[in-house]
């Protein structure tokens, strides 16, 4: 096991409360859960207004999350070292809450995962309770045959939480959305008994509680309570961001997902460049080294990798008056976390001839509801003239003060100048 700044093994072999994550995404979702799960316990203050407060509400003072929660987070960690970094910068905002995280090299080599799941045996039997961050994962799945634990949470890894309800709602085995065909190959069916343990374990019973939090539009079958995430943690800790008068483009996998065609993606990248007059490109930890060199010579936009969460990166600021995305998880984040400032966000739609012949068949739907579903954001139907633009952008007293804004961490984006 690599330590990673923790103890090894501390805080798993005691806490009630044992978290798995695989993505930073995930691991800012358990903290925005723990933050949630440790209000819920302090119970309600008599000094609040009557009714649950929304994104807009001022957020309450952060409590102690690892205290409250006996919480440990257990990092699988991945292969890439871009979303290795991200885990390594949440890892440190975890410490500092008080929580307990323990880094596992889950796929350091041949050996590594036995002696993953061999040392999280012991503390996997004895958690009353148990948050994971993706389902679909074939890790967590079997981590989740070795667990006693009825009290189950599911957090969200992006809009993969609306397929995962989907698929449990209606009875389903448990497959990406994105993958192609319903064959199984030899690996899945090798597989499937543990798979079909996990979503068992995953289906709430009169001695099992499933608990989904979720920032994502889903509907809770019989028996599963959905929790919202209204991201209040990330405003209770940060933000809020400077604006700057430009406009940044938010990037997505789509295209090394095998989704969409890359020449059609770099078009319409350029295209909403030139019509928003957008500086910067806020990269996806999983967009490829040669896709970004070609939207940063082609296109002309300075290519930002954040080292954590776009959630976390937009909240800090400095941050455009409009952030524009392809369908895709932040189109229902952003308006949470960003609740309160100027910032407008955009969504433009993926045409469905952006699609390659390997593309799932369930892809053009499924993009469609990310959009269709998102609160908060305007829809892009087309590329808006230069004049729209310039009749769009905001006065100079729209803008926060500097003043407003905390010193940035190390490695946050700077502004394009």
């Amino acid at each position: 096991m690599s330590v990673d700044g923790a103890e090894p093994g501390n805080g798993a072999k005691t806490a009630t409360t044992l978290a798995f994550v695989e993505s930073p995404v995930q691991l800012l979702n358990v903290l925005e859960w723990a933050y949630t799960d440790a209000l819920r316990a302090a119970g309600p203050d008599p000094a609040a207004p009557p009714g649950p407060p929304g994104p807009g509400d001022e957020p309450s003072p952060l409590p102690s999350l690892g205290r409250a929660a006996d919480l440990t987070v257990v990092v699988l960690s991945p292969h890439d070292p871009m979303t290795r970094g991200q885990l390594r910068r949440m890892a440190e905002l975890a410490r500092d809450e008080g929580i307990a995280v323990r880094w596992e090299d889950a796929r350091g080599g041949a050996g590594a995962p036995l002696k993953t799941i061999g040392g999280l045996r012991g503390p996997l039997r004895r958690a009353a309770r148990i948050v994971i961050g993706d389902p679909f994962s074939r890790y967590v799945q079997l981590l989740l045959t070795l667990t006693r634990a009825k009290d189950l949470v599911v957090v969200d890894d992006g809009t993969a939480t609306m397929e995962f309800i989907s698929q449990l709602a209606n009875g389903e085995r448990l497959v990406r959305w994105h993958r192609r065909g319903s064959s199984r190959g030899a690996r899945d069916m090798v597989f499937a008994p543990f798979s079909a343990t996990a979503r068992r374990k995953l289906t709430p019973g009169q001695k099992r509680r499933v608990e989904v939090f979720s920032s994502m539009p889903v509907e809770p079958p019989p028996g599963v309570t959905i929790t919202a995430n209204d991201f209040a943690w990330t405003r209770a800790r940060f933000g809020p961001p400077r604006l700057t008068r430009g406009t940044d483009l938010v990037g997505t996998s789509l295209v090394e997902t095998g989704v969409v065609d890359l020449e059609r993606y770099l078009e319409a990248v350029g295209s909403l460049a030139e019509a928003h007059g957008a500086t910067r490109y806020f990269a996806h930890r999983r967009e490829s080294a040669e896709k970004l060199s070609r939207v940063s010579h082609e296109v002309g936009l300075e290519i930002v990798r954040p080292d954590l969460p776009l959630e976390l990166i937009a909240r800090r600021g400095p941050i455009g008056h409009t952030i524009v995305s392809f369908p895709s998880t932040v189109v229902h984040t952003l308006p949470l976390a960003l609740a309160g400032t100027d910032v407008k966000v955009a969504v433009y739609d993926v045409d469905p001839a952006w699609l390659t012949s390997d593309a799932s068949p369930r892809a053009q739907g499924f993009l469609s509801g990310v959009t269709g579903t998102a609160r908060d954001v305007h829809r892009l139907s087309s590329v808006p003239s230069p004049a729209d633009r310039a009749a769009d952008r905001p006065e100079p007293s729209a803008t926060i003060p500097p003043a407003a804004v905390p010193p940035a961490a190390p490695g946050a984006p700077v502004t394009a100048s």
